[in-house]
């Protein structure tokens, strides 16, 4: 980096700038780490500085609730690989999920979600939502324009995951957010199965994207962390309200430790999509296994609107079991696996496996063999075949 200033350095490609960021460094000083600036209290020059202090003024520093350089330095780059105004930082992606609805809801509001939703969502619209007397309906994630049908007058907020963390569906996102806005809903999406990475959200139509930076952006599974990044100024002053009110905020060495993660990210996250493909390849010649679930393959739903909105898949997918194994076989078949983990979450260095009973939550779920969830890691690819090959001998 040379020394010109933020305005005039040329724009490089979304990967370089994770690396060599668009910021202003302090003098005499330069480094390829970022730093990491651990505050509570902040020291203002002046009384009147101090009375003139304000938490949406991301110019100056106020309390560490309201930011540090560390915590500014992520959000402002998440907020540019997205292509948003700008981000706000969460102790959690599931805080940052809860923080998409709640400063754009009210008692008797209504707000849509797809069926397939992260099932901590439908815990969160069955609880906290509805003590507020929002009205939460669930929709098909494959229903496109036809969600028009499902809007209501006090429609506020549709929510989308595409494509679903578990059954793998994609939801047409630019008709939901044309059928959405033309009814004056905001359209939010949870981006974080490729960190906002493949998927340009407000390009497609979101107003609001959120991800867990738990997962690819940090890299390493030792934290959790979420975001939101809203597209315009007035929906973030919103969001960013709402965090100061109730002292939303992360601590900077988690922050740091998501920064570090950031130079790798692209890198990490094509070497699992190509091993993952590799894989997905693999065991749809598998006789134990009924279907494959992943975007990227053309017999997967909703395929043709991955080619379209996504430049990417990655490292997430899921198998079907035939008919003829059950949860118990699909329980033994992770268990005989030595490198793939039993475990929640994605995006970190090691591999992992989860069954689901889909009889609970997606009562309409048309396939009786068991399904497995699949995250694939940065092992040998050879390696991992021959793990799951112990699976399915488990068989």
């Amino acid at each position: 980096m040379n020394d010109e200033t933020a305005s005039s350095k040329p724009r490089f490609s979304d990967a370089t700038h994770l690396i060599h960021p668009r910021r202003d460094v302090a003098s005499g000083f330069r480094s390829l780490a970022p730093g990491t600036e651990r505050a509570s209290t902040v020291l203002f020059e002046n009384i009147a500085k101090w009375k003139s202090r304000s938490g949406f003024d991301e110019s100056i520093y106020t309390y560490g609730t309201s930011g540090t350089p560390t915590t500014r330095d992520l959000q402002n780059r998440i907020a540019e690989w997205e292509g948003g105004f700008a981000s706000v930082l969460f102790p959690s992606g599931l805080a940052a999920v809860a923080y998409a609805f709640l400063p754009f809801v009210a008692p008797g509001d209504h707000v849509l979600v797809p069926s397939n939703v992260y099932d901590p969502v439908k815990t969160l619209a069955n609880g906290l939502l509805k003590r507020m007397n929002v009205e939460v309906g669930f929709y098909d994630p494959a229903v496109g324009a036809g969600i028009a049908a499902l809007m209501k007058s006090n429609t506020k907020l549709v929510w989308v995951e595409t494509p679903g963390s578990i059954t793998m569906e994609l939801s047409d996102l630019p008709a939901i957010a044309q059928a959405a806005h033309a009814r004056g809903a905001l359209v939010a999406i949870d981006n974080t199965y490729t960190a906002g990475w493949f998927l340009r959200a407000f390009e497609k139509g979101a107003d609001i994207s959120v991800h867990a930076l738990t997962k690819y952006p940090a890299g390493h599974s030792d934290l959790v962390m979420g975001s939101i990044t809203a597209k315009t100024e007035a929906l973030w002053k919103q969001v960013k309200d709402a965090a100061l009110q109730t002292g939303q905020c992360v601590a900077p060495d988690d922050a740091y430790l998501v920064l570090r993660g950031l130079p790798t990210m692209p890198l990490r996250m094509r070497h699992v999509e190509r091993v993952a493909l590799e894989l997905a390849h693999w065991l749809k010649t598998r006789d134990e296994v009924a279907l494959v679930l992943h975007p990227a393959l053309p017999d997967c739903p909703g395929h043709e609107i991955w080619k379209r909105d996504f430049t990417g898949s990655t490292g997430v997918f899921s198998i079907v079991l035939q008919d003829r194994f059950g949860d118990s076989a699909a329980a033994a078949f992770i268990e005989a696996l030595h490198l793939f983990g039993i475990g929640a979450s994605w995006g970190g260095t090691g591999s992992l496996a989860l069954t689901y009973d889909l009889a609970k939550s997606r009562p309409n779920w048309p396939h009786k063999g068991a399904l497995i969830r699949l995250n694939v890691g940065l092992e040998d690819p050879e390696d991992l075949k021959q793990d799951l090959m112990r699976g399915f001998a488990a068989l």
